[in-house]
């Protein structure tokens, strides 16, 4: 074999990659509830898929600190803490102040037109109330603005925090005045976007992941 001459990228993900991303949504939306064991066998017969690939999936959710793996007793959805919260917000803010600042440097006309198209589904979503297709479109926005940022080290550390942060907004009960607060900051940010204005979007991205915080504050406070 030539290996001088171009050889073609694999670009379908993995079976562990794709495991991660199943295995991941079934702990956001709560189906794995926080404290509970993950049924490994269960869930190999489900996605039918041996144990290696998913031994591998459970090393990186582990990682991500979505789930404990424990010698002997294999492995358990972690509990949200509000100490780790404390600690993963804040970084969150700065990586997504971070993300609209650079958004606004290469963001392209294409890429805005599609937050835009998107922000009116997501007004859709709150309309109807449909709070789980609200949180996808708004996921969604988030994901095509931190693309526009064309900073793959940002972007990884972006999507290591991400999984917590978004377990923790997706089980927290979010009430009609914040969730209406959350759909002005989101127009807020388009227009900062459509006017490419870095700086005055990075505030209100921080400002926007601020407030998600307190939401979740609360709910976590409420439940002790």
């Amino acid at each position: 074999m030539n290996l001088s001459q171009p050889i073609q990228m694999i670009s379908r993900p993995s079976l562990h990659e794709e495991l991660v991303e199943r295995i991941r949504g079934l702990i956001t939306d709560g189906t794995l509830p926080a404290g509970s064991k993950v049924p490994e066998k269960e869930l190999c017969t489900q996605f039918g898929v041996s144990r290696t690939p998913m031994r591998e999936a459970l090393k990186v959710l582990a990682v991500d600190g979505l789930i404990s793996l424990e010698i002997n007793r294999g492995a358990w959805v972690r509990k949200l803490t509000l100490e780790e919260l404390e600690e993963v917000f804040p970084v969150m803010g700065a990586l997504e102040a971070l993300s609209g600042e650079l958004a606004c440097k290469h963001i392209t006309d294409e890429e805005i037109e599609q937050v835009a198209a998107l922000h009116q589904e997501m007004i859709g979503h709150y309309e109807n109330e449909n709070l789980d297709e609200y949180f996808r479109t708004n996921q969604q926005i988030h994901e095509t603005i931190l693309k526009a940022s064309r900073n793959a080290t940002l972007a990884a550390q972006y999507r290591s925090l991400a999984a917590r942060v978004r377990r923790a907004r997706y089980l927290a009960n979010m009430s009609q005045p914040r969730w209406q607060q959350a759909v002005e900051e989101h127009e807020e940010i388009l227009s900062a976007l459509e006017k490419r204005d870095g700086r005055r979007l990075a505030k209100i991205l921080r400002r926007h992941m601020e407030n998600k915080f307190e939401t979740v504050r609360n709910w976590l406070v409420e439940q002790h």
